[in-house]
C-alpha cells in the first residue's frame, strides 16, 4: 500500500515539473491575449520572438529590395553600354574617311563657278560625277550617325567648331560664322571633327 502510494507521490512529482517546464497550449496562448501576462518558466518571451522575427523579416525585404536595385541598374549600364557600341563603334572609321570626303569636296571647289559652268562634253559629266559621289558618300556614312556640322549662317557653337579668325562684317550679328575653312561632323551626339570655322566681328550683338 505504501509502496503504491509513493509511485503515485513519484508519478505525481514527476507530471507537476513536465508541466512546469513545458507550458501548455493554453499557457502561451494567455500570454499573447493579456500583454501584462508572463511567459512560463524556461520558455522564452513569445513579444520578443517576435520582434526579432520582424526585425530580421524587415533585414531580409532591404537586402532583396537592394539586390532588386543593384541588377536593374546594371541592366540599364549594359543596354546603354550595347547601343553605344552600336553607334560609336565606326569612330575611329569614320573619322579616317573623313579625309575622303574632305578630298572630295576640294576637287569640286577647285573649279571657279564661272569654269564650271562653262564646261561642257565629258568634263562636264566628269565635275558632277565627283559631285555625285561626295552625296553618295555622305549619304551613306549618315546611315551610321555621322553628319555634318551645318555652320554657315548660324551662331558660333565652341562644342562644335573651331574658330580661326574673325571676318569683320557689321551687316551680321557679331559671332555667326561667315566662313567654313574644314567641314565638322558629328556621331550620334558626339564631335567627330570639330568644324574650322570664319567668324563675323563688328556687327550687332546676336
Amino acid at each position: 500500500m505504501t509502496e503504491s502510494t509513493n509511485n503515485e507521490g513519484a508519478s505525481g512529482h514527476t507530471t507537476r515539473n513536465q508541466s512546469a517546464v513545458d507550458p501548455t497550449t493554453e499557457e502561451v496562448a494567455a500570454v499573447f491575449n493579456d500583454p501584462g501576462a508572463q511567459a512560463p518558466a524556461g520558455e522564452p518571451d513569445p513579444f520578443v520572438v517576435l520582434e526579432n522575427l520582424q526585425l530580421e523579416n524587415a533585414g531580409l525585404k532591404d537586402k532583396v529590395l537592394r539586390t532588386y536595385a543593384d541588377m536593374e541598374n546594371m541592366r540599364r549600364r549594359s543596354e546603354k553600354e550595347v547601343a553605344d557600341a552600336k553607334i560609336y563603334g565606326v569612330t575611329s572609321f569614320a573619322r579616317d574617311m573623313l579625309t575622303f570626303a574632305d578630298n572630295l569636296h576640294r576637287a569640286i571647289e577647285s573649279l571657279p563657278a564661272d569654269v564650271r559652268q562653262g564646261l561642257d562634253g565629258p568634263l562636264k559629266t566628269f565635275v558632277e560625277g565627283i559631285e555625285l559621289t561626295e552625296r553618295d558618300f555622305l549619304s551613306r556614312i549618315a546611315k551610321y550617325g555621322v553628319k555634318k556640322i551645318e555652320a554657315v549662317g548660324n551662331k558660333f557653337n565652341p562644342n562644335q567648331q573651331e574658330a580661326l579668325f574673325e571676318i569683320p562684317d557689321e551687316n551680321v550679328p557679331s559671332g555667326t560664322v561667315l566662313q567654313v575653312v574644314e567641314d565638322g561632323y558629328v556621331i550620334g551626339e558626339r564631335v567627330l571633327r570639330p568644324a574650322k570655322v570664319g567668324v563675323s566681328r563688328g556687327g550687332p550683338k546676336a
